[in-house]
């Protein structure tokens, strides 16, 4: 570190004590960024937990569902934050990380639409304009209240990535 110090006191620069460390580089995080071993020993990069979690907390504040948005409204509050996010993080290197995170947010926004729907009857009828068997559209209108729940298993098949892409909803992966 006192070796750091000097060549950068010739630069005119200070080391700041706080954010330096000499240690490995696994386990650190430097710009958001943290470093992982692959199979074959190589090296590569992904996105640190802390970023995660705040991706994750502001998509939850934009996609609360007492919201009282519509679906298009959502969508483009949406993406202008995860455009700029994932042009951000765009070099890391851990394509499965970023399927979750489209799944993940899929399932909020098939919730939000449930929400949207309210009552039973309307879901039946809007699944089935949308091409829902009619066993899969009575199933998910008998639990009307569960919009979580429904939002991740039968209801997938009907609100497709297609049709969240339609209002603008970018993909992560």
């Amino acid at each position: 570190m006192a070796l750091l110090r000097r060549c950068y006191a010739k630069l005119h620069l200070l080391v700041n004590e706080s954010k330096s460390a000499l240690a490995s580089v696994f386990g650190r995080k430097f710009l958001a960024y943290s470093l992982w071993v692959a199979r074959g020993g190589e090296v590569k990069h992904k996105v640190a937990k802390k970023p995660l979690s705040t991706f994750k907390q502001r998509v939850r504040e934009l996609t609360r569902r007492s919201g009282g948005r519509s679906m298009s409204d959502v969508a483009q509050r949406l993406r202008s934050y995860m455009l700029g996010w994932k042009g951000y993080f765009q070099l890391a290197q851990t394509p499965k990380t970023w399927r979750k995170l489209d799944e993940w947010l899929r399932h909020s926004l098939r919730a939000i639409q449930l929400k949207h729907w309210k009552r039973g009857p309307t879901m039946h009828r809007e699944l089935l304009k949308l091409g829902a068997a009619p066993s899969v559209a009575k199933q998910v209108a008998a639990n009307s209240g569960c919009w979580w729940r429904n939002s991740d298993r039968l209801v997938k098949t009907v609100l497709t990535i297609a049709y969240f892409e339609r209002p603008g909803v970018p993909r992560l992966s």
